[in-house]
């Protein structure tokens, strides 16, 4: 399959027609292949995602893994041709989860001896509770679970007509988890956690059913953070799937703010372009929750044809869980097809968490109002009834009776007819938006999204200024992505680019930008799939180098909550917290553990690297009795660190971490570098000299002969020193350079096919400290030698989920996490051209 580079705008756009003058063609190709394609990137919760090299392969999903209902057909001469998404019929729940009823089971946390899964097994010691099960406090667990394992036994009742039926298992959770029918293992996820995984059944298992009493049998492993389980069953029932014919897809690329993608279908080329135009030089736009979807049709077999394009979504992007009760209609606008739909209990910042959904606000499909677009809300199959019979729909709003999802799905479709299309394009778009209503609550505040941060502007407003500006939009966008990736290629190669461009979405919409009550612009990342942490320090960090770069103002948003926490007295330890809570609720720390001489290493750096973006140190300024106690610390603790958390504690935590320590000397050499900036010339010298002096004491402490440790105490080990890349970047000259080469060069020497292993202990790695580490290398044949292994597993790892920052160098799985911020950290190196650029070199 082909992939394409970039794309160049040709003609303009008139809004809504089927004009003969416009197109977006792709002009290059590029060899990357998406673990992950970006569909909608709006926010953390307001996402949409392809986790298959086909659009049409699967469905398209939020980036936890939940499928959110959207699809696309192209009719070409009354031919349905499937695009896009997966069509979903109507199930019936046989065995209920949670949702449904709080089901009985036995359970134990201590490890059953025997065939514990065997249908005969005697579990009269286990104890009774109630699913599901998980961590205290965690909305959706009913019997509480704290340890590191449990074992489930749950007896369910089937009947004999439904045995032979298509089958599925629903599960939740956190972490891997086994599931047994009648003793046979059906479900083995190893170490992740997923919520509302739909397990179709296999025909082995459907063999281990009887009618009337069966068990279920299941083993949930927590491997650190917080816990959770639920299961059940699904039914399908007999439904015609209408759109069962695909196009046949041609090429797919990804660029930063836009996907193409390009089909055939009946003798029409057919492309489809996925845009969010997250400029961050314009943050309003850049925090407008539209995303188009435009298609543009031409005839490549030299005839004409008649082309319709249908796009239909559903009540699940406002839902955390198939299950909760919804509302649909149809808005009246006079310029706009306006479908709204939400939960009826709207219950907004109601919950928090890692692996959950939006389920207040509304979910908005739009299209221009025009004689030749129409729309429907009723039951998907009726809806695409009207479509497959007439290419167009019947502007009716026919809601599910019960507005249960799981009983009848609920299509929100709009339908365009391009009529008679030949050699020329002839296009179209649709909108997907998203009203938030509240986006965060900071110490008790709740704070709308910055948009509306005044309160005084409408969703409608916004998608009416979507639409009225999409032309100019559209080329702002192409614009962009050209210079975003012909500074790229420039900074680091080709590959490094495409890297840089897959990770610019994912990067951005995991944060959310909200005004503070005193005006600091905050802008919250949600630590996703890690723990769900909002505005997390350590996160932060690597993810900053992508804000640093296109608008420093969003990178002093990343810390003012970190300042303010400790500036306020709300929290008053001499050292950053590690968070402000859980997402989306900023109400402070919620992680069990602090991490000293990390998250101060990190906020001082950062500090600096704005004061160099932005030539002055006026933001340190105000935040400088923070600053100097942070650094006071570092001074007494960061040299030789005791046994604390750092970021890069997957294989345990130790005490004499040394790259730690490197980044406790960066945080000292930044406060001097910012009090020279301010012209406190005596506090300067004394916190420079004192670096100084702590980088010649690591230096003999951490040697290891060709390489530096990984522990002071432990000759024989090594580990990444990305955290030098400041010594670099802001032209410290705390530690040698050839301190860096010598690590580089041994790095060389234990690259596996993947990339280079984060230390001695673990095969598996983090990209983004592999490019920050490849940024210390000093020319460019050796930083490409680093970047090719990440871009090699991207395009052939196994596990289709949006970027994984933690993964195997030695195999195509990752280890844990996906769609984090971090990925911005892959800029460190256009971040370094631009330094230079500022300082004439």
């Amino acid at each position: 399959m082909k992939n394409i580079f970039a794309a160049t705008l040709l003609g303009s756009v008139l809004i809504g027609c089927n004009t003969k003058e416009v197109a977006y063609q792709p002009t290059a190709e590029v060899g990357l292949r998406a673990p992950a394609y970006p569909l909608i990137t709006i926010d953390p919760y307001t996402s949409g995602w392809s986790f298959s090299d086909n659009l049409y392969d699967t469905p398209v999903r939020h980036w936890t893994g939940q499928d959110q209902q959207l699809i696309g057909v192209v009719q070409v001469d009354g031919q349905n041709y499937r695009f896009m998404g997966e069509e979903k019929v109507p199930m019936q729940l046989i065995v209920p989860t949670f949702e449904k009823e709080n089901w009985a089971a036995l359970y134990t946390t201590d490890a059953p001896k025997g065939e514990w899964t065997a249908e005969n097994y005697d579990a009269s010691s286990w104890k009774e509770g109630k699913g599901s099960f998980g961590s205290p406090g965690r909305l959706k667990a009913i019997t509480s679970w704290t340890t590191p394992d449990i074992w489930v036994r749950r007896e369910v009742s089937i009947d004999a007509d439904m045995i032979n039926r298509d089958l599925f298992i629903e599960y939740s959770h956190d972490d891997g988890v086994e599931i047994y029918i009648n003793g046979y293992r059906e479900v083995n996820t190893g170490n992740s956690a997923r919520a509302n995984v739909m397990h179709r059944m296999s025909d082995e298992a459907k063999k281990r059913l009887k009618p009337g009493k069966n068990m279920i049998a299941v083993h949930c492993n927590d491997g650190g953070g917080e816990s959770f389980l639920d299961f059940g069953i699904w039914m399908r029932k007999d439904n015609e799937q209408k759109f069962t014919q695909t196009a046949q897809q041609k090429s797919v690329n990804v660029l930063p703010t836009r996907t193409f993608y390009s089909f055939e279908a009946g003798g029409v080329q057919l492309d489809v372009i996925f845009t969010a135009p997250l400029l961050m030089d314009n943050l309003d736009l850049m925090t407008r929750p539209v995303n188009y979807i435009t298609y543009q049709a031409k005839s490549i077999d030299g005839g004409n044809h008649d082309v319709s394009v249908y796009i239909e979504g559903s009540p699940q992007w406002a839902q955390d869980v198939v299950h909760q009760p919804t509302v649909s209609e149809h808005v009246d606008n006079g310029s706009l097809h306006l479908l709204k739909s939400g939960t009826k209990s709207q219950q907004i910042l109601g919950k928090s968490g890692d692996n959950v959904r939006i389920d207040w606000g509304y979910v908005y499909f739009a299209a221009p109002k025009q004689s030749n677009i129409t729309s429907a809300i009723g039951v998907a199959a009726d809806v695409q009834e009207q479509f497959s019979k007439n290419g167009a729909l019947n502007n009716a709003y026919n809601p599910s009776a019960t507005g249960d999802l799981t009983e009848a799905m609920e299509a929100l479709s709009i339908a365009h007819q391009l009529g008679s299309v030949g050699a020329d394009y002839s296009t179209g778009y649709v909108m997907l938006a998203y009203d938030d209503l509240y986006s965060i609550q900071y110490f008790g505040d709740n704070l709308r999204p910055y948009w509306n941060r005044s309160g005084n502007v409408t969703i409608t407003d916004q998608i009416q200024a979507a639409m009225k500006e999409y032309s100019s939009i559209m080329a702002k966008c192409a614009d962009f992505d050209a210079k975003l990736m012909e500074e790229a290629t420039a900074a680091g190669g080709k590959e490094y680019a495409e890297l840089c461009a897959l990770a610019y979405r994912q990067a951005i919409s995991a944060h959310k930008l909200v005004e503070a009550p005193n005006k600091d612009l905050l802008w919250l990342s949600k630590e996703n799939f890690s723990n769900g942490s909002i505005g997390t320090v350590d996160v932060t960090y690597p993810s900053a180098p992508l804000f640093l770069y296109y608008n420093p103002e969003l990178a002093k948003g990343l810390l003012n909550h970190i300042f303010f926490y400790s500036e306020s007295g709300k929290w008053t330890k001499p050292f950053p917290s590690h968070d402000v809570g859980t997402y989306p609720l900023a109400n402070g720390q919620t992680y069990g553990g602090d991490m000293p001489v990390e998250e101060g290493g990190n906020m001082l750096a950062l500090t600096a690297a704005i004061a160099a973006i932005e030539g002055n140190a006026k933001y340190a300024e105000k935040h400088w009795d923070v600053l100097t106690t942070w650094t006071d610390y570092l001074v007494e603790k960061g040299l030789d660190p005791e046994n604390q958390l750092c970021t890069d504690d997957f294989a345990g935590h130790f005490a004499h971490n040394v790259n730690l320590s490197v980044k406790a000397i960066m945080g000292i050499a930044s406060y001097g570098y910012l009090a020279d900036m301010l012209g406190k010339k005596d506090v300067a010298e004394k916190y420079t000299g004192k670096a100084k002096e702590m980088a010649q004491e690591w230096m003999k402490m951490a040697d290891d002969g060709d390489h530096y440790r990984l522990t002071f105490d432990k000759p024989g080990t090594w580990s990444q020193k990305y955290n030098l890349i400041w010594n670099k970047l802001l032209k410290y000259n705390i530690f040698p350079e050839s301190v860096a080469q010598k690590e580089i060069a041994y790095y060389l020497t234990k690259q596996n096919v993947y990339g280079l292993p984060l230390d001695s202990r673990r095969e598996y790695t983090k990209s983004d400290w592999i490019i920050w580490t490849a940024t210390l290398a000093d020319d460019d044949a050796t930083f490409q030698k680093f970047i090719a292994p990440i871009h090699k597993f991207y395009s052939e790892t196994t596990d289709r989920v949006p970027m994984s920052d933690w993964y195997n160098t030695g195999n195509k799985t990752h280890v844990g996490f996906q769609a984090r911020s971090v990925v911005g950290g892959y800029y460190i190196k256009m971040l370094e051209n631009k330094l230079n650029n500022l300082n004439g070199k």
